[in-house]
Parts: C-alpha cells; sequence; structure tokens
C-alpha cells in the first residue's frame, strides 16, 4: 500500500465483508498522517463499513485497479485524532466544506481508524 497515493486520491473505496460472505464496497475519504493513512465514517457509529471492519478489523481498500488487504485499528489518541482532523481539512475543505466539518466533529471524529497492510 503507497501512502503517498492514498495521500493523493480524493476517494478509494472501503470493501467489508457482509454476514453472509459477500463484499460491500462503499467509497470513502482516506487522509495520511506521518505516512500512515486513517479514514472515518461520514455516517459515525451507524456506518455499515465501519461496524463491520471494527468488528473483524479488516477489509480491502480499492484505488484505481489496485486491490489491497488492510488492517483497520481504531484510535482513540485525541493528538493524533486533532492532526487526522487537520489533514481532512487540508485535504478537502477546499472543495467540500460542508462535508469536511462534518468529518471532523461530532460522531465521525469517533470513528478515526488506522489503516494497516494485512
Amino acid at each position: 500500500m503507497d501512502v503517498t497515493q492514498l495521500d493523493q486520491v480524493k476517494e478509494i473505496a472501503m470493501r467489508t465483508r457482509r454476514r453472509d460472505g459477500s463484499w460491500s464496497s462503499r467509497p470513502i475519504w482516506v487522509v495520511v498522517v506521518d505516512r500512515k493513512a486513517y479514514v472515518r465514517s461520514y455516517r459515525g457509529g451507524e456506518g455499515d463499513w465501519y461496524r463491520r471492519a471494527r468488528a473483524d478489523g479488516s477489509g480491502e481498500i480499492q484505488v484505481g485497479d489496485e486491490v489491497v488487504s488492510v488492517r483497520l485499528e481504531s484510535v482513540h489518541d485525541d493528538a493524533l485524532n486533532q492532526r487526522v482532523s487537520e489533514a481532512y481539512r487540508d485535504k478537502y475543505a477546499a472543495d467540500s466544506p460542508g462535508p469536511t466539518e462534518s468529518m471532523v466533529g461530532g460522531e465521525a471524529l469517533a470513528t478515526t481508524m488506522r489503516l494497516t497492510p494485512a
């Protein structure tokens, strides 16, 4: 997983397994802080992909034609969460100010997850 590429794309596809074993795919935003990738759920804890990823700690991301298996780890460090919020603002606020503010506060803030290759 090339974090430089993740830092440059606007969206990735987050793929998580449903209970029946089929894949679900959702476009999500991704940011990079200290060469590590982070994602959040726009719908907070109610996001289907987030609930599935949190339950089993795994999924896949798709960037262009490349699909990579990933581990997802919840982040509970306030200082790091602040830096992730700043990265969201830097990357997305100019094009999508309203959605960006939703991603840096409220329920979305509590859904920060670090992506690492599986």
